[in-house]
């Protein structure tokens, strides 16, 4: 059974930039455009969001204190065409009160079922994972 649908459109600007339709959720892409986030780019994000989003996710529901997420990404792309990532990483820098084994649930849990981002492209990547955490409130 099919799940969800994803349809969105993209219109042709000048050289080589697109923007999203009228009917689309707002990007603006670039080959290399200083400034502006180049298809690469866009998929590093998209890893990061859809990995971060599911930390969140997964360490408020255990009702642990999350008071602010940093998340840093190095990838490391093929020398030749394609010039597709080869390796990502991750790493989470957390501010809150939660445990480590928490937060590596949380990244297990995202890497390993939910994050759809990850795992459509998973088979061809390398993907290693870190994270901090700092405590607040007097600890």
């Amino acid at each position: 059974m099919a799940g969800p649908t994803v349809s969105l459109s993209l219109d042709w600007g000048e050289g080589m930039t697109f923007r999203n339709a009228d009917d689309s959720p707002d990007i603006h892409l670039a080959s290399s455009t200083p400034g502006v986030t180049s298809p690469p780019q866009a998929l590093a994000y998209a890893v990061m969001a859809c990995m971060a989003m599911d930390v969140v996710h997964v360490v408020q529901k255990g009702r642990h204190r999350l008071d602010a997420m940093h998340i840093r990404f190095h990838g490391q792309r093929a020398e030749v065409h394609p010039r597709r990532f080869v390796s990502m990483r991750l790493h989470f820098d957390l501010t809150g009160e939660m445990p480590d084994h928490v937060v590596t649930r949380a990244i297990d849990l995202s890497r390993e079922k939910y994050c759809s981002v990850w795992n459509t492209i998973k088979d061809d990547v390398q993907l290693e994972t870190s994270f901090s955490v700092r405590l607040t409130g007097g600890r």
